[in-house]
C-alpha cells in the first residue's frame, strides 16, 4: 500500500481524507507540481519550488514553506514508496471553509497533500529507443491565465482527450491568430534549418520546468542556435523536427501531426543532441 503525505502526517493512501468543503475539491482552488525522482535524485527541484511559490502568490494562498521542507517531504515519500523511478506530486489547496463561497475566505488553513507514483526509467538519448509521438492540433479554448499551474485542469483534460480520442498521444494548441501556445500537457519546440525555436512565455503558456532547463542547457553547453519567438501553424507543419517537453517526457520527438509526417517522419539529429544534453545535466538544477 502506498504512503502519502497529508497535512503533516505520512499515512497509507487508503486512509487519507480531506473535507468535501475543501476549496481544492469544490473550485480547483490550488497549485501543484510534479517532480521526477530517479533512484532518489530529484530533477529540477529548485525551479519547481520557485514556480510553486509563484503560483501560490498569484492566487493569494498564504503559505511560505522553505524549499528544504518540500524536499524532505519528497525524499521521504520516495524512500517510503520503495525508491526507484517515481513522480512526486505536491499539491496545495486553499483549504476547507464552512461554506461554499467564491471569494477567498480569510483565516483558513491550506491543505497540503503529496504522493509518489511509478514512472518509467529516465529517458535516454537513443534514436532507436525514442518514443515517436503522433499528435492532434486544435484551437486553445482554455482560460487566459495558463501561466499558473492550477489544479483546475479541466480545460487541459478536454484538449488532451481530443488527441486521445483520435488515437494520438497529445494535442498541440494554437490561439485564434494561428500561433502555437503549447500542448495539453507539454511545451512545444520546433527545429527549422538547424535552429531550435519555442514560443515565448506569456499568459497563454505554462512556464515548463523542462522547457526552462532545456533552453539553459542548449545555450550553455551547445552551439545550437536557440530562439524564443512566435511559432505559427504553418511553421509547425513545415518544421524539420517538433518536440514536446515535460517533466515526465523530457524531450519527446513528434513524428506525425494530424497524419502528416514531421520532416522525413523520423527522429531527428537535433533531438538526439538535445536529449543527450538533458541526460548529462538533468541533475544539475
Amino acid at each position: 500500500m502506498s504512503t502519502v503525505y497529508l497535512n503533516g502526517s505520512y499515512l497509507p493512501m487508503a486512509e487519507a481524507r480531506i473535507s468535501p468543503m475543501d476549496r481544492g475539491f469544490l473550485f480547483g482552488d490550488g497549485i501543484y507540481e510534479v517532480i521526477p525522482c530517479y533512484q532518489g535524485r530529484l530533477v529540477g527541484f529548485g525551479p519547481h519550488m520557485r514556480r510553486m511559490q509563484d503560483g501560490l502568490d498569484a492566487i493569494g494562498i498564504k503559505l511560505h514553506l522553505e524549499p528544504a521542507h518540500w524536499e524532505q517531504i519528497a525524499t521521504t515519500l520516495a524512500e517510503r514508496n520503495g525508491g526507484g523511478n517515481l513522480g512526486i506530486y505536491l499539491h496545495v489547496s486553499r483549504g476547507a471553509d464552512v461554506r461554499r463561497h467564491h471569494a477567498y475566505p480569510e483565516d483558513i488553513t491550506p491543505t497540503l497533500f503529496a504522493f509518489a507514483f511509478e514512472i518509467p526509467p529516465a529517458p535516454v538519448a537513443d534514436k532507436s529507443a525514442a518514443p515517436r509521438y503522433r499528435v492532434s492540433v486544435c484551437e486553445d479554448m482554455r482560460w487566459r491565465r495558463c501561466h499558473i499551474k492550477s489544479t483546475a485542469l479541466l480545460g487541459n483534460v478536454m484538449h488532451y482527450q481530443v488527441g486521445h480520442g483520435r488515437g494520438h498521444d497529445e494535442t498541440i494548441l494554437h490561439n485564434q491568430a494561428g500561433e502555437i501556445t503549447e500542448a495539453a500537457a507539454c511545451n512545444v519546440f520546433i527545429v527549422k534549418d538547424g535552429t531550435v525555436i519555442t514560443p515565448p512565455l506569456d499568459q497563454q503558456k505554462l512556464p515548463g520546468i523542462t522547457r526552462q532547463l532545456l533552453l539553459d542547457m542548449l545555450r550553455r553547453h551547445s552551439d545550437i542556435p536557440v530562439r524564443e519567438e512566435i511559432v505559427t501553424l504553418d511553421q509547425l507543419y513545415a518544421a524539420d523536427e517538433v518536440w514536446l517537453t515535460s517533466s515526465s517526457k523530457e524531450v519527446a520527438p513528434v513524428v506525425e501531426i494530424e497524419g502528416r509526417p514531421v520532416g522525413d517522419g523520423e527522429v531527428g539529429d537535433i533531438w538526439l543532441a538535445a536529449q543527450t544534453l538533458f541526460v548529462q545535466h538533468r541533475f544539475d538544477y
